[in-house]
């Protein structure tokens, strides 16, 4: 799939954005290592800590389908431009290779970089906490 492939399924699914409070309105497609895409929107929440992001959302979906692998994620608002917050970034962290592609665009401007280019110094639990065994 190329990226204007991911933009047109983006664009399809970004009617289907909760989006009541901040009126921005975000979708997010995820593509598997298989080859399989998953789509994530955002759902706000009158408890605003209680939204979910659609870069969680998608990659959410292919987690609960078994996917464990990726190749990239195309981030799109036709309201903004929508870099992921730090909560999707840790998320991303926690699935994402160093070197997964992350497209984010609002239709108009797109900008292309690799997961460690978009958040160099993540916490990843296997990278921070190896331990030595000093038997």
């Amino acid at each position: 799939m190329s990226i204007d492939e991911m933009l047109e399924l983006a664009r399809k699914e970004i009617s289907n954005a909760y989006s009541p409070y901040s009126h921005i309105r975000v979708a997010a497609v995820v593509k598997s290592k298989s080859g399989k895409l998953y789509v994530g929107v955002n759902v706000e929440n009158a408890s605003y800590g209680l939204t979910i992001c659609a870069e969680r959302v998608a990659i959410f979906n292919a987690i609960s389908t078994g996917e464990r692998e990726f190749e990239s994620m195309l981030i799109y608002s036709p309201d903004i431009f929508p870099w992921p917050c730090g909560a999707c970034r840790q998320v991303m962290a926690e699935f994402f290779e160093e070197n997964t592609r992350i497209i984010v665009t609002n239709g108009k401007e797109v900008r292309e970089l690799k997961f460690k280019d978009l958040w160099p110094p993540n916490f990843s639990f296997s990278k921070t906490f190896l331990i030595k065994n000093h038997s």
